[in-house]
């Protein structure tokens, strides 16, 4: 048994029939694979995975947080979906699907994942036809972003030959535990929490000093705590319908685009392409806010001997957008700067004891008040959290096979929730970036046309760093 943290217990606080919080994506795979080979592959690969049979029991009333438990009574087949795209199997065809199915809910009731396997993809540009995608679903609760790309180490192979696995134990089982267990596990933990608090808050006390000293020395108008965020069309209530889409970028193109500002960050160019695209998206509707947008960017705080766990070992950074900047270079040096700046008070503020104090929130108090927050509509009500996420993953630059088969291109997905109705993931992998908005249907209804401005917000960063790469020096 191992229980849920306090910040993987606020994904399942947050979710709602309205706002689904599982993570996942869209792999497309090179080559005809049969349905067949695809489920003994991944029979044979779940063992390097525990965590995905495993499922969550409820303590008694809910006062504690959920546990982990290896689920005895684990099936495969609810966890495989077979579809079919229709004809003519193109582009528009697969983001439709995945965008139904990004906007179900997984069973509490079993392990919290899905895979569908999905045949036909015959239209699609630069992918041979026979060619197969696979739609996965992993609960928040159980994974971050790192540890989601950690999943994908396991369970393919870097070569086309498959290696071969070393002999798993047989698997032994023991049944769900009963409510004396849970309660008893419980009581054991609430006795060690207050021994923390004293320690907590003295980190509180000291890091508080620190980011006040921060913000004396910087004098900066940069956001340093939620709340702050202008309002605008993509901080609404969000209804449980999903838009998503992804655009693709050469990878070597955008890290290029780091030169024309020294000591610029690859993440830097990502969040100036969103940040292009967003200005433009939001001129358009006649939406653009009179302040800068902020996006809250997840930072990983696992260490290297934690690279391999799974659950949420992520801090926020906010990061001001400059969407008022029409020149697209000099949108890289505002992000540039305001990144220096949101690291600073991050590392300030001390990223795990915010973690911490997740702990300490009753389950089912925090359930309620989430259930409150969404059924009166709170979030029209105040300024936003954050106006956009963007969570970017470094993925592997080497190809993967799952048995024998290429992953051809990892495009993500991931929750949006009342108040905050756009979420873009960002995936490298082998040469090839993906941004993949993600929406509530009613807060982003053109998600296809946003893609398209991603796309254009790349190209002209790219021709305004080429221009200002070529121009003349001038005579000293």
């Amino acid at each position: 048994m191992q229980p849920l943290s306090g910040l993987d217990s606020s994904f399942l606080y947050l979710e709602t029939d309205s706002q689904p919080m599982h993570v996942g994506g869209v792999n497309v795979y090179e080559g005809s694979l049969s349905f067949t080979d695809f489920k003994a592959f991944l029979q044979e690969r779940l063992p390097l995975a525990p965590r995905l049979m495993q499922r969550l029991v409820q303590v008694p009333l809910s006062v504690d947080h959920p546990y982990w438990v290896d689920d005895p009574e684990f099936d495969l087949d609810f966890h495989l979906h077979h579809a079919a795209l229709p004809d003519p199997g193109d582009w528009h065809a697969l983001r439709k699907l995945a965008s139904r199915l990004f906007g179900q809910k997984l069973d509490r009731n079993r392990p919290l994942w899905e895979f569908v396997f999905v045949e036909g993809l015959d239209g699609i540009p630069q992918v041979p036809k026979g060619s197969v995608a696979v739609i996965s679903k992993i609960h928040h609760a159980a994974i971050d972003g790192a540890s989601g790309a950690a999943i994908l180490g396991l369970l393919f192979d870097v070569t086309k030959k498959p290696r071969k696995l070393p002999p798993m134990p047989e698997r032994k089982v023991a049944p769900l535990p009963g409510d004396l267990t849970l309660i008893r596990r419980s009581a054991m933990n609430y006795l060690k929490r207050p021994f923390k608090l004293p320690g907590l808050l003295w980190e509180t006390a000291r890091s508080t000093w620190q980011a006040g000293r921060l913000s004396r020395v910087q004098q900066t108008a940069l956001p340093r705590a939620i709340f702050n965020a202008p309002p605008s069309i993509l901080n609404q209530p969000v209804s449980s319908k999903r838009l998503w889409n992804s655009a693709l970028l050469s990878l070597e193109r955008v890290k290029a685009l780091r030169e024309v500002v020294p000591g610029t960050t690859l993440n830097d160019v990502v969040l100036t392409i969103c940040t292009g695209a967003l200005r433009q998206y939001l001129l358009e509707k006649e939406a653009l806010p009179e302040k800068p947008l902020v996006a809250m960017v997840p930072v990983s705080t696992r260490s290297k001997d934690e690279q391999q766990d799974m659950g949420n070992q992520v801090s926020a950074m906010l990061v001001q957008l400059p969407t008022l900047e029409s020149d697209p270079v000099k949108q890289l040096q505002l992000v540039h700067e305001s990144t220096l700046s949101g690291k600073s008070y991050q590392n300030a503020i001390g990223a795990r004891q915010l973690l911490d104090y997740a702990e300490f929130i009753p389950f089912a108090l925090g359930a309620q008040a989430t259930r409150l927050y969404t059924r009166m509509n709170v979030s029209k009500y105040h300024r936003p959290f954050f106006n956009v996420v963007i969570t970017n993953v470094p993925g592997p630059q080497v190809p993967l096979y799952m048995n024998g088969h290429k992953m051809l291109a990892h495009m993500g997905m991931a929750p949006v929730f009342d108040g905050m109705g756009l979420i873009m993931p960002v995936f490298s992998y082998h040469g090839m970036m993906s941004i993949s908005p993600t929406a509530a249907a009613q807060v982003m209804p053109d998600v296809d046309h946003f893609t398209k401005l991603i796309l254009n917000a790349a190209n002209q960063l790219e021709t305004a760093v080429n221009s200002t790469e070529n121009k003349p020096r001038k005579s000293q």
